[in-house]
């Protein structure tokens, strides 16, 4: 059975499979390969997924829904020709039909997926992206992050030339931005910020408001239906504002007549505070990656919004770098989706490739505050952007005297205050009775890269209590297996075959050296263990090259003494 790669997108979905040794799109029953996110109910209670569906939003605003990609993981309800829905419900629509358009198309039942999201998706979001797979009929283990997937796909393209990228990606209703290392076979996300309310649809918004403010018109006045109505327009404007500069935007039902040219400026004017929210994130991710703009050798822009002129412009300007030309912004997330599911599938010609993610928010735990006691400070275990999956640990003490528990409140989010971050769960740990701070407790955060995090308390008797979040979808067995592999973090990498070969071949040359050759040697020997101790495949593969590089020196200079010794790396490189 085939695994398929799946966009699910705000305002259209697409679908890829990894197949002849490429990424290949899923064209749905109508040939095409974006298939609209919008549900509605017919008449006769049919349910009508895609360019039907968006069509109704006009000519049946109460029975039709779009855009609720962003109340994913929240209590919002949609209710549609007098029933009611979930956003997770009605995204289990859209994958339903995507699953099925790709049975079609290869001839073969597909029931797992590797489905992109946000890389700003809190926990809520992501683990109700996995229950609308579960409710659509597929099983997903492994969701990959949106600038993560047109990473990937830009490095099976271009293939494997090394390069700092920052994708931007402006998709319907989120954006994303993300710092990209691609070294060799490695392709390594090592930033990530974004802001989930901001997207194509707050353009449309910005441009509907504009065109009623200045045709004296007050748009929140009007009914469900001439605002979906003008809004449409507006989106039809603002991708004919994509090929020219001027457009004409009409809008006449009978009850409200007005028209109004609009252009690229008058754009800009009514969008001016979208603008502004789109630097903060570009500036948040290289000051977490610890490096400048002048470091960038790609801009990579996709998402359907990122074809805007003023938006390229604006954030070439911004960065002083022109985007890559060939990145396919409709296309990009999905065909990289289908290359993680060929991954996922262990394909042959895939086997070598690298993907590494980050964890986009900070997890850590609820912390006594001496100067607040009800005000809980986060104290952070796994902090924001740690590559993935990782394993870390902090140790705590006890605060009040004859402490016979300790309660460990595991939290998500970057605020000082745990009230105002989100509480994932909690576990509680025995500690024999002593003085305050003579207890100590080992708190260890294992997260893998599918959204499993294991949380594990062990007192100074060697007592545990575990507590493990994961999906509500998974099986009890599925967690098992995956709570085995994660064990394996704990233990340092230092067993894989061309790591340890790598430190063999260091340990000979230092039996053969003497002097200041050797202590050269030695101290390559220690900085490459330190690398292997990190557990970053990035980190990794770039230490590993520079260790080989000198040790081919110092096998160089060994078998032919006319050579001058060689030189160490330098400090800032090690």
């Amino acid at each position: 059975m085939a695994i398929i790669g799946i966009d699910l997108g705000t305002t259209n979905s697409l679908a890829a499979v990894w197949r002849n040794g490429k990424s290949e799109l899923i064209p749905n029953a109508a040939g095409e390969y974006l298939t609209p996110s919008a549900v509605s109910v017919d008449e006769d209670g049919t349910i009508l997924v895609g360019r039907a569906a968006r069509d109704r939003l006009i000519s049946a605003p109460d029975c039709s829904a779009a855009r609720f990609k962003r109340f994913m993981g929240t209590q919002k309800t949609y209710r549609l020709a007098g029933r009611a829905f979930q956003p997770e419900e009605l995204s289990a629509l859209i994958l339903r039909r995507l699953r099925e358009d790709a049975e079609a198309y290869l001839g073969e039942p597909v029931t797992e997926a590797v489905v992109s999201v946000p890389a700003y998706f809190a926990e809520a979001q992501r683990a109700a992206t996995k229950r609308a797979a579960a409710l659509a009929g597929l099983k997903v283990e492994r969701l990959v992050n949106e600038p993560s997937a047109a990473a990937v796909a830009g490095h099976i393209s271009e293939g494997e030339r090394d390069k700092v990228c920052l994708v931007f990606d402006l998709g319907g209703g989120t954006l994303d931005v993300s710092l990209v290392e691609r070294f060799g076979n490695v392709v390594s996300v090592t930033a990530v910020s974004g802001d989930n309310r901001l997207g194509g649809q707050d353009f449309d918004h910005a441009i509907a408001k504009g065109f009623c403010e200045d045709c004296g018109l007050n748009f929140d006045a009007l009914t469900v239906r001439q605002q979906e109505m003008i809004t449409r327009q507006a989106e039809t404007c603002k991708m004919a504002l994509t090929h020219q500069e001027i457009v004409g935007m009409s809008v006449d039902d009978g009850a409200i007549s007005a028209s109004l040219t609009l252009s690229n400026e008058w754009l800009i004017r009514k969008s001016s505070k979208l603008f502004q929210r789109m630097t903060a994130p570009i500036q948040r991710v290289f000051l977490d990656a610890g490096i400048s703009p002048q470091e960038l050798d790609d801009l990579v822009m996709v998402g359907g919004s990122s074809h805007m002129p003023v938006v390229r412009r604006y954030i070439s300007r911004f960065l002083n770098i022109d985007p890559t030309r060939d990145s396919h912004p409709d296309t990009a997330i999905a065909l990289g989706a289908g290359i993680c599911a060929g991954i996922k599938a262990r394909s042959g010609d895939l086997k070598a490739l690298v993907l590494t993610d980050v964890c986009p928010f900070t997890l850590g735990v609820a912390n006594y505050n001496a100067s607040e006691p009800t005000r809980h400070l986060m104290s952070p275990v796994i902090e924001r952007n740690s590559v993935l999956p990782t394993s870390k640990m902090r140790v705590y003490y006890t605060i009040h005297d004859g402490q016979d528990k300790v309660d460990i409140q595991v939290y998500q989010g970057e605020n000082r205050y745990c009230a105002d971050n989100t509480q994932l769960g909690q576990l509680t740990l025995r500690v024999p009775p002593a003085p305050s701070g003579q207890q100590s407790v080992k708190v260890r955060f294992t997260y893998d890269i599918n959204g499993l995090l294991e949380v594990e308390a062990i007192n100074e008797t060697g007592q545990t209590e575990r507590l493990v979040l994961q999906n509500k979808d998974m099986t009890p067995a599925e967690a098992e297996r995956r709570l085995q592999e994660l064990s394996r973090l704990k233990l340092h990498p230092r067993e894989q075959e061309e790591y340890r070969a790598m430190l063999a071949r260091g340990e000979r040359l230092y039996a053969a050296t003497v002097g200041d050759l050797r202590e050269q040697v030695g101290q390559i020997i220690d900085w490459y263990q330190q690398q292997l101790s990190s557990q970053e495949a990035l980190r990794i593969a770039k230490a590993t090259k520079k260790a080989d590089a000198f040790f081919n020196k110092v096998e160089a200079y060994m078998g032919d003494a006319a050579l001058q010794p060689p030189e160490p790396p330098e400090e800032d490189e090690l």
